[in-house]
């Protein structure tokens, strides 16, 4: 027994930090510092290598050594494919009313063409190894198959959030359905089946994990019992639960889509999570440390830090607010009032729908999900500027940076490639040519990058064979 143990000690103690361990990367705010990484690219230039994946999968790739990790579902028959844009059923609705359609028959038709029910499909959920070099499949593992546990919005998919590695194990999390970890070889260490709780409208979850020392941490804001949790990474067992009941006043909604944080900051190591209506943080045992309140009903941007300042988006229309350290009990302020201490800055109206913002080079880059950025100063709050960008179009993709630029990707796999600083300047434009909701990696010189069927190697010319 002690043998096993001081294996999995030494194991764990001198595996490599992954490259790219999970959602927006290791410091859940991609960017990078690498003068060799790619500022053009098209489906014919700066291409390294494509690799065809299967099915349907809104999780961005993750990178450990030399494989990438990335999650994706097949479906038995036709699966309904997904749409750009959030407004499409506008156009639906007033076709179908043209036709005579009102009320339930109206909603139905709607529905079966908007949402994918759990009755109505046979899944095959995979995690598939690709080698970084090549783009070759090195295995890939079927980790559940049979119905979902809950149904989707033709926006979302069936597996959108992004699992995250230490190095030693990918950890997969499947939200109401469970946890599975698998060495890098491809071997499943444990699997932790977690309860069933519905989402509103059956729109699906997106929400990914975390790791903080040796625990797995999850967050599930569901319509039934709101929750976070953490595992024991090395066995699957639950350590802690805490359950939330939070949501905006007046509103009965209760689910979000916003990813935990690890903040480890000067004071201390805490969780910082935004569900509908308020943001709260957590000590590594689940106890409440602080919240703020007026986030949206509907949260999506997860939060993260840069230079000391914890950054929260709290969606359409609701605050974008800059935290200090060492924040303790309830920071909200009425309107007009003065900011709580801990409260560094408060944008009140700059929160954004889908993508998370993006810090670099001393601002802050907020991108709205119709094409407006926005900038503003990381430290003071103060907005440099607001331009559309480009032709625009929809965005959920969050914007990244490196080498004095941010690159803002829209949906139809069309990058906008924006000069960092305080006026705004498009420099130029990157099609793929194909939908894209997924974040990309940044590993090295290369761009590891998904679209709605591929996954691409984007690696300027020169630096090939420069291993």
């Amino acid at each position: 027994m002690t043998r096993v143990i001081l294996s999995v000690f030494v194991v764990s103690a001198f595996a490599a930090a992954p490259d790219w361990p999970g959602f927006r990367g290791p410091l859940s705010n991609p960017s990078a510092v690498n003068s060799n990484l790619p500022d053009k690219w098209s489906k014919t230039s700066n291409i390294e290598w494509t690799a065809a994946l299967p099915g349907l999968g809104w999780s961005s790739p993750i990178v450990a050594g030399k494989s990438i990790f990335v999650t994706t579902v097949t479906t038995d028959g036709a699966a309904k494919k997904p749409q750009v844009g959030t407004t499409y059923s506008n156009d639906y609705v007033a076709e179908l009313q043209k036709q005579g359609l009102k009320g339930k028959e109206l909603m139905d038709r709607v529905n079966a063409r908007d949402f994918e029910l759990p009755n109505e499909v046979s899944l095959h959920y995979f995690l598939y190894s690709i080698d970084l070099d090549s783009g070759k499949t090195n295995w890939k593992r079927e980790f559940y198959a049979g119905h979902p546990p809950g149904g989707r919005h033709r926006k979302n998919s069936f597996c959108s959030e992004t699992p995250v590695t230490d190095g030693n194990r990918v950890y997969i999390y499947v939200n109401n359905l469970g946890l599975f970890a698998y060495d890098l070889e491809g071997n499943k260490v444990w699997n932790t089946p977690l309860e069933n709780l519905p989402t509103i409208l059956d729109f699906g979850p997106a929400s990914s994990p975390t790791l903080v020392n040796d625990l797995l941490v999850i967050v599930n804001d569901n319509e039934k019992q709101q929750f976070i949790a953490a595992f024991d990474r090395n066995t699957g067992k639950q350590v802690w639960r805490t359950n939330r009941s939070i949501h905006v006043q007046g509103s009965d909604r209760q689910t979000g889509w916003s990813s935990p944080y690890v903040w480890k900051n000067s004071e201390r190591t805490e969780i910082v999570t935004i569900g509908p209506g308020i943001a709260v943080s957590y000590d590594l045992e689940g106890k409440e440390l602080w919240r703020l309140g007026g986030m949206s009903a509907m949260p999506i941007p997860s939060p993260f830090a840069y230079e000391g300042l914890l950054y929260l988006n709290g969606g359409t229309g609701k605050p974008v607010a800059a935290i200090k350290a060492g924040a303790t009990g309830d920071l909200t302020t009425p309107d007009g009032a003065k900011l709580n201490d801990f409260v560094a800055w408060l944008q009140p109206k700059a929160g954004t729908y889908l993508p998370t913002e993006l810090a670099y080079d001393g601002g802050l880059y907020v991108l709205t999900n119709n094409g407006i950025l926005t900038r503003f100063d990381a430290k003071t709050g103060a907005q440099t500027y607001k331009a559309r960008i480009g032709d625009g179009g929809d965005f959920t993709t969050s914007p990244w940076g490196y080498n004095g630029k941010v690159f803002c990707m829209n949906e139809e796999g069309k990058t906008f490639v924006i000069r960092a600083g305080d006026k705004y300047e498009l420099l130029d434009t990157n099609d793929l040519d194909e939908m894209t909701l997924a974040t990309p990696a940044l590993v090295g010189d290369r761009l590891i990058l998904r679209t709605e069927s591929h996954l691409y190697s984007i690696r300027n010319k020169t630096n090939r064979g420069q291993q």
